[in-house]
């Protein structure tokens, strides 16, 4: 009997081959698992009563809630952090900067700034998709350009990119606080793009999200070859043929754009951007073609399970405190935890030097 390709490798070889395949299908799993907490950690319908829903029952409010709000609210909140995941991973592979995630690298400030100032001149609001993932996009590209033109050619060197990713990102914020001084009336419809959340988003969101994260999210997968030698350093992967300029230049336009519709979508979601391609890295390796999906997977269980943490959490402190419109927003959630994590993993590189 001839022996397949696959069965001529020894076990441990081909269990190890078989690790991505398997890590991704349980993380796969993972999204599920937190999808469903999602969908049924809301208020106003009991979880028996989204069961009922979804088996095909309920009375008309009940399934209005479940099948207009809390669905979509749930697949933007997946597509959203899938986003960022990805974006990141790009931003950190792009610049060998394994800080450089949207938030300090001027592209989250920059969205945000574009989508607050076309809110505060009345061009565009938190109902108006369209308009703010046009306001988002360009805010979010003249972000990463400020910070393009500032490195000039130590564009390559991680720790100068860090410093003027920080001045920029912390140029855009001031700006982004002038904004909302010439226009405090406008405070109360931005507020949730500079803190981040999930509330309110309707097929609407979903309609324009996922369209535009398939197409970038196809591109950065294409780019996985050039973001590994990018890795690697500019002389290493000039001498393996890659025009470092140009690979560089396509892998931030992918990360810019996919940052863009996030924050478009669910406003800017404190360090998911800049901690989920550790942890993806970590899990999946080097090899950015299984990396990059797998980051995807990772942000989006991390934007999900944190909007289904905020959701449960509302209902206990509306519960406690006998407020029934408190709502804690998932941004809030992202940022208190991602910033511990990001202290823990700094003590611990710390402590290891």
């Amino acid at each position: 009997m001839t022996l397949t390709e696959t069965e001529t490798v020894p076990g441990p070889a081909r269990r190890a081959l078989r690790a991505p395949g398997v890590r991704m299908g349980c993380l796969a799993l993972l999204v599920a698992a937190v999808a469903c907490a999602d969908l049924f950690a809301g208020r106003g319908v009991t979880p028996e009563g989204v069961r009922e829903v979804l088996l095909g029952g309920g009375d008309p409010t009940a399934e209005h809630i479940v099948l207009q709000l809390r669905l979509p609210r749930l697949l933007v909140a997946l597509v959203a952090g899938a986003c960022l995941g990805v974006a990141g991973l790009v931003l950190q592979s792009a610049l060998r900067n394994p800080l450089a995630g949207p938030e300090v690298t001027g592209v989250t400030p920059g969205a945000v700034l574009g989508a607050v100032a076309a809110t505060g001149l009345g061009l565009a609001g938190w109902e108006s998709p369209t308009a703010v993932v046009v306001a988002a996009c360009l805010g979010g590209f003249a972000g990463a350009g400020l910070l393009w033109l500032l490195a000039g050619r130590e564009a390559g060197d991680p720790e100068q990119t860090a410093v003027y990713g920080v001045l920029v990102s912390a140029v855009l914020a001031g700006l982004t606080a002038v904004v909302l001084l010439v226009a405090p009336g406008e405070l109360g419809s931005v507020v949730q793009w500079l803190i981040g959340s999930a509330e309110g988003r309707v097929w609407q969101h979903w309609n324009l999200l996922w369209p535009w994260a398939a197409f970038w999210g196809a591109a950065a997968w294409l780019l996985a070859g050039p973001l590994t030698l990018l890795r690697c350093g500019d002389e290493q992967a000039s001498a393996a043929g890659l025009a470092t300029g140009r690979g560089r230049g396509a892998a931030l336009v992918c990360a810019v754009a996919l940052t863009a519709g996030a924050v478009s979508a669910v406003g800017a979601l404190g360090f998911v951007g800049l901690l989920v391609p550790h942890l993806a890295l970590a899990v999946f390796g080097a090899d950015l073609r299984i990396t990059l999906p797998g980051a995807a997977l990772l942000g989006a269980t991390v934007v999900c399970g944190a909007d289904a943490a905020a959701q449960l959490l509302s209902r206990l402190l509306a519960t406690a405190l006998d407020a029934d419109r408190l709502t804690l927003p998932v941004g809030a959630l992202t940022t208190f935890v991602g910033a511990g994590l990001l202290m823990v993993v700094a003590r611990r590189r710390a402590d290891e030097r």
